[in-house]
């Protein structure tokens, strides 16, 4: 009975998870910012998004850990704000202009840069997998991939809002339509890809 549980284990240990559905929560704050930031609104916004971003890491702070995008999100709401108080309103219309811009490329910088060290999307993972896992192959490559999906769509939202920015006409559509739809493909694949890495492991007599 132990070699038989010992190779169930083993089986298992080639199934690359994906990334947990907490990955959804830390959007929040990004999601949040998107949604109130505009001209006369973007240092309320600011000031939302860094708070929800502290909210969101203090599980983790107490436990010694932080996950990338949540500190980021920290850094970079935290800078917007104090900048809305240091500045004067003249310098300031470039950041009113560009706000929602800077917030995705700064998702599209960290998601990049992540793939450099750890996948971001693989801290969420290792929360509903087993520790054995977290240093397969197939774990990491799966999470590579992954990571890759949401920074391209990151970096698509960041040049959509810079084009809507000088453009006329097609703002709903740039701003928010075609953006919606890339978040939500890119949750979709979160789920999907997967599942498909694990069906084709289970194929091949790897899982």
């Amino acid at each position: 009975m132990a070699h038989t549980h010992e190779r169930t284990r083993s089986a298992h240990s080639t199934r690359p998870p994906g990334p947990h559905g907490g990955i959804l929560i830390s959007f929040a704050p990004w999601i949040i910012f998107d949604v109130i930031a505009g001209p006369s609104t973007w240092k309320l916004a600011a000031f939302t998004a860094f708070v929800a971003s502290v909210v969101l890491s203090l599980p983790d702070f107490r436990h010694g850990t932080a996950k990338v995008l949540n500190v980021a999100g920290i850094l970079f709401f935290g800078v917007v704000w104090l900048l809305g108080f240091a500045l004067d309103r003249q310098d300031l219309v470039w950041l009113e202009t560009y706000a929602q811009v800077l917030s995705n490329g700064v998702l599209a910088v960290v998601a990049l840069a992540s793939l450099a060290t750890v996948p971001f999307t693989e801290q969420y993972a290792r929360e509903s997998v087993p520790r054995e896992l977290w240093d397969s192959p197939g774990f990491h490559r799966t999470n590579r991939v992954i990571t890759a999906v949401w920074a391209a769509v990151f970096l698509v939202t960041a040049v959509l809002g810079l084009i809507a920015l000088h453009t006329t006409g097609g703002d709903d559509w740039l701003n928010w339509v075609v953006p919606v739809i890339l978040l939500v493909l890119a949750i979709k694949f979160t789920k999907w890809y997967p599942a498909r890495v694990r069906a084709r492991a289970h194929a091949t007599g790897e899982g």
